[in-house]
């Protein structure tokens, strides 16, 4: 095997390796609140492009996501702002409920999502999950007023999230 050969393969290693000792996301919702989804879910008014308004992960203010509307669930395209990083999300979720709980499939992190607060205009929404590993406020485009997303921040903190993670970045 050549001398670069060899390198390359020990390079490889030592990425995989760190790789494995990379943190866990930090768990950003106190595990001792109870937390709660929307009863009153209405998946055909939920439908439709979202923009992340605040969110826990760096470089995703405005970053946009549909969710359409397939059977009991949606089909889910855009960016993916759980991570340390956007990503490309690209998946089939289903809505599992009660109320407004989904299986994202390979969406999300592979968590489930919660839908934790919608106004009733079905404007501004705040979406987590029970593990505590992210959520975020999401707005129609041009939805985004300071009133609904004050009490979208409230609605995170009331689920044991803390709101001061939650920012437009």
């Amino acid at each position: 095997m050549s001398a670069m050969i060899r390198l390359c393969v020990l390079a490889l290693a030592l990425a995989l390796a760190l790789g494995a000792c990379a943190p866990a996301a930090p768990a950003r919702r106190d595990p001792a609140v109870r937390i709660a989804s929307v009863m009153a879910f209405d998946a055909a008014q939920f439908a439709g492009r979202w923009q992340v308004a605040q969110s826990h992960t760096p470089g995703c203010a405005g970053a946009a996501m549909d969710w359409a509307l397939q059977g009991r669930g949606f089909a889910l395209t855009g960016v993916d702002c759980t991570g340390v990083a956007p990503a490309p999300l690209a998946s089939v979720a289903r809505v599992t409920g009660p109320g407004a709980r989904i299986d994202a499939g390979r969406g999300f992190g592979g968590d489930p999502v919660w839908v934790l607060w919608v106004d009733q205009d079905y404007r501004v929404a705040v979406l987590g999950t029970p593990s505590g590993r992210w959520a975020m406020i999401i707005a129609r485009p041009g939805a985004a007023r300071a009133d609904l997303l004050a009490a979208a921040r409230d609605v995170a903190a009331f689920n044991g999230y803390d709101p001061a993670g939650l920012v437009a970045r």
